[in-house]
């Protein structure tokens, strides 16, 4: 009867079936356990009660002045940080950014069919999301720089492996706030899921008047976002907070949701992993045939029935001629089992030797 108990989570049902099922070998299991573990007690600990994560979650999506300095602050840095190419700055946002808090309160909510809770979260999601790339974009425009970086270019074409991130981050991220002693890992997660760089994008593109930059960079916001939230309900249904069938409008949404990104997010998949193969058959080939030669950059812009390969090459003047380069492109198309239109840029070196 103790099985059929609706109060029971999947963990205690499953030991109290063993126990019943198999008694003896239970006993040996668990005295072999409690005379092994020592100090690893720790490992069953116990998940907050619901009436304190929902206090928790009920604070951390208040939509308070800290919250909104603090995010305005990230957003800020992380703007700057894109702008300057620099990694270690864009990390440093990460860190202080609170929007994780809110996310995982509409997860929590969804699970538990609070409504004042989503709503409340949702409500500061939302403001806090606009006021990050309010403030992006008027960062950019009153410093006036306009040079896209790696950094930035790097936000603008999301992919699966995004979402397998985010799903992986908010699971971490659910998990942590459920448990009272790994709470310190929440600011790792804010790192792994990178939430307020994309939305700094989105700002850098409405300030340049780049459209396809501001819908890159939102389309990766929103697969890490829904990524979270998926995730988030998964890791708290399975630890009894909630049930499915409160928690079954929020899985239709998102399941929905990630199926809709799949196909976008597959493509580019697809295509990031064909260019990276282009482009090492590329490098392997050039270096085999012009051993001289170095080079610089090597742009790969795919097609369906072909291959456009720009590439940049410094060799010694009067070192590469045109039967070098047919050579090289009938190795690639061979290679490839592909069309390819090669273009080739060479920037001749010169040296001079002065003696005295």
């Amino acid at each position: 009867m103790l099985l059929l108990n609706p109060n029971l989570g999947w963990y205690t049902r499953l030991k109290l079936y063993f126990r019943q099922r198999y008694p003896v070998q239970a006993k040996k299991i668990e005295e072999s356990w409690n005379s092994q573990s020592g100090d690893w007690h720790w490992l069953a600990e116990k998940p907050l009660p619901i009436v304190t994560l929902n206090r928790n979650l009920w604070r951390s999506s208040v939509p308070s002045l800290s919250f909104y300095v603090l995010l305005g602050l990230s957003g800020l840095i992380a703007t700057l940080g894109l702008l300057a190419n620099s990694v270690a700055i864009i990390i440093g946002a990460m860190i202080i950014a609170p929007l994780i808090g809110p996310i995982t309160g509409i997860a929590y909510s969804s699970t538990v069919a609070n409504r004042r809770l989503l709503k409340r979260s949702f409500l500061t999601l939302s403001t806090g999301v606009l006021f990050t790339v309010f403030i992006s974009a008027v960062t950019v425009l009153l410093i006036g720089l306009k040079s896209i970086t790696p950094e930035i270019i790097a936000r603008t074409n999301p992919n699966l492996l995004d979402l397998v991130i985010a799903l992986a981050a908010g699971a971490a991220g659910a998990f942590a706030n459920t448990r009272k002693r790994i709470a310190d890992a929440l600011p790792g997660v804010a790192i792994a899921v990178a939430l307020v760089p994309p939305l700094s994008v989105v700002g850098i593109g409405i300030a340049w008047g780049s459209t396809s930059l501001s819908i890159g960079a939102l389309l990766l916001f929103i697969t890490n976002l829904t990524g979270i939230i998926f995730s988030g309900v998964i890791i708290l249904l399975l630890q009894s907070y909630g049930s499915i069938e409160r928690a079954k409008q929020g899985l239709i949404f998102t399941i929905t949701t990630l199926i809709i990104l799949g196909l976008p997010l597959g493509l580019s998949l697809k295509g990031l992993i064909l260019q990276n193969n282009v482009r090492y058959e590329v490098n392997e080939i050039v270096r085999n045939k012009l051993t001289s030669s170095d080079i610089r950059s090597t742009i790969i812009k795919p097609d369906r029935d072909n291959i456009a390969i720009e590439m940049e090459i410094v060799a010694q003047p009067n070192s590469i001629d045109r039967s070098s380069l047919i050579e090289i492109r009938k190795d690639l198309v061979n290679k490839l089992n592909k069309e390819v239109e090669l273009e080739v840029k060479i920037i001749p070196v010169e040296t001079i030797t002065i003696d005295d």
